[in-house]
């Protein structure tokens, strides 16, 4: 395994863990705190291009052992993409998430809609999204979520705990809080290929397990701790890339700072990011 991290907000590289592993050689390091700005929450056309060429520049690590990425903000999951570009073999896409990433109304490169991006990609068999409850589950036909991979098997999606709700309908979700490591095994043994790439964004954890710019999910760190042992026992993992870190909000672009004023819940400027460490050395444990 090779530890990398993309540093583009100063969430990763703040970390003691991670400051040692860089200065041991035990991590490598690519900084891009320019392009940061211009990638938070969506990215231009210019700025993802950017971003890829770098990525395509940057020094291949020693031997041939998969790379875990830390990318900072879960406002930079639409990333994971153009890391899944270099993949080489069919693969399943397993998606730890308190929202699904689906929608279709934002722009192309938005955190919000990277999940199609992903089912665009050739060697994507499926993605599979794992812990959502956020209320982007209820009414999703209102809210331009890609409904038609469902139907057609591409995207599976399975909430932890049912969205809260006032009143109306709800789609019948399958939640898996209550059986999770039975879940695990159908899931695992029913996936269409052998090799697997994780994505996790820590919001899809409890409050007392991680602070991230988003609303939090409901999963433990005991549960996914569990799922991600499970899933290198039972498939070839060929990368992981991790978001879900707090970074203070300073957008430049007016438009990127109103939506973030809607959308992501206030949180104190300086919040205790120790458990953010702490879950990260054991997800980083999971696979060293």
């Amino acid at each position: 395994m090779h530890l990398r991290i993309i540093d583009l907000d100063g969430s990763v590289t703040s970390q003691p863990l991670f400051r040692q592993k860089i200065a041991t050689g035990e991590a490598q390091c690519l900084s891009m705190p320019d392009l940061g700005p211009a990638l938070r929450l969506w990215g231009t056309r210019q700025a993802m291009v950017a971003f890829a060429e770098r990525l395509a520049q940057a020094p291949s690590p020693p031997g041939c052992g998969v790379n875990i990425t830390f990318l900072g903000s879960g406002d930079f999951h639409h990333l994971c993409p153009l890391l899944l570009t270099a993949l080489l073999e069919p693969v399943t896409l397993l998606h730890f998430d308190n929202h699904p990433d689906w929608t279709r109304f934002a722009p192309r490169t938005h955190c919000g809609a990277w999940v199609n991006r992903a089912l665009e990609l050739p060697l994507v068999a499926r993605v599979v999204t794992l812990g959502p409850c956020s209320r982007d589950l209820l009414y999703p036909y209102f809210k331009g979520a890609n409904l038609a991979a469902l139907r057609q098997g591409r995207l599976h999606l399975f909430p932890w705990r049912p969205p809260p709700r006032r009143g109306g309908s709800l789609p019948a979700w399958r939640c898996v809080a209550d059986d999770w490591e039975p879940f695990l095994d159908t899931l695992l043994a029913s996936l269409p290929t052998e090799a697997v790439w994780v994505s996790i964004d820590k919001d899809v954890l409890r409050p007392e397990d991680a602070i991230t710019n988003w609303d939090q999910g409901r999963m433990p760190l005991s549960a996914l701790l569990v799922a991600l042992r499970r899933i290198r026992a039972a498939r070839r993992l060929l990368g992981v890339d991790i978001c879900g870190e707090f970074a203070p909000i300073r957008h430049p672009n007016l438009l990127k700072r109103l939506e973030s004023w809607l959308d992501q819940p206030s949180l104190p400027m300086a919040p205790d990011l120790t458990r953010n460490a702490v879950t990260n050395a054991a997800i980083l444990a999971v696979f060293e």
